[in-house]
């Protein structure tokens, strides 16, 4: 009895599995990416999700954290590099300090060069300018601050105040994520110079809940 060809196609299908997903050490090339996400988290989502269990000092009453920056992050038209091989030396603790009033914490700073900073191909004092410079080129809208109270809304209506408060952005330019049934992160694609570009498919997708939970401010 002829074999039958099932194993062979499963094992071609393994071969092109292998083939076509990228391995976890593999090393990205620094300051090769096609344009950057701007990622800014709402502070109240993220102590509710994540820093109250570990006392943050950004989640204290009274701190008034809205946006913050969560990163500047290099991107391929499809996919990311991450933990890129780098010779440049790493931030110093004052570096990381300094980013703490944008970001919440030295330790996210640190966090951040390391994963997508190391992929930019530039030295950490430079990528933390050009982090906070993306960071003030957005306008964060401010009746999201105004909240006193939590309300549950469409993901729609965050993307279209973050349209409203910077005319220059294109739909396509914000995508609006959630975790955890909340407004998670507003993430703006840009270009190397920091103009808005479209994002590329696998960020551009928005988040499609109808009730996410936004809370106010703390």
């Amino acid at each position: 009895m002829p074999s039958s060809p099932l194993p062979r196609l499963t094992l071609a299908l393994a071969l092109l599995l292998v083939l076509a997903v990228r391995p976890a050490d593999a090393q990205d090339t620094p300051g090769a990416f096609d344009y950057y996400v701007l990622a800014l988290s709402w502070q109240p989502s993220w102590c509710a999700l994540e820093g109250d269990d570990r006392d943050a000092p950004a989640c204290a009453r009274g701190t008034g954290h809205g946006w913050l920056l969560h990163g500047l992050w290099p991107q391929y038209h499809r996919g990311w590099p991450a933990y890129c091989d780098s010779a440049r030396r790493p931030p110093s603790r004052a570096m990381t300090r300094a980013m703490a009033d944008i970001m919440g914490s030295a330790g996210l700073a640190w966090h951040q060069w390391k994963k997508h900073g190391t992929c930019s191909g530039l030295p950490p004092a430079e990528y933390f300018a050009l982090s906070r410079r993306a960071y003030r080129a957005v306008t964060r809208p401010e009746v999201l601050r105004k909240l006193d109270r939590p309300v549950r809304l469409p993901a729609q209506v965050i993307e279209a105040a973050f349209l409203k408060a910077n005319p220059d952005l294109a739909r396509d330019a914000v995508t609006i994520t959630c975790r955890g049934g909340r407004i998670h992160e507003a993430r703006i694609c840009l270009s190397r110079g920091l103009s808005p570009v479209p994002c590329g498919r696998d960020v551009v997708t928005d988040c499609r809940l109808e009730g996410a939970l936004l809370a106010p401010l703390r």
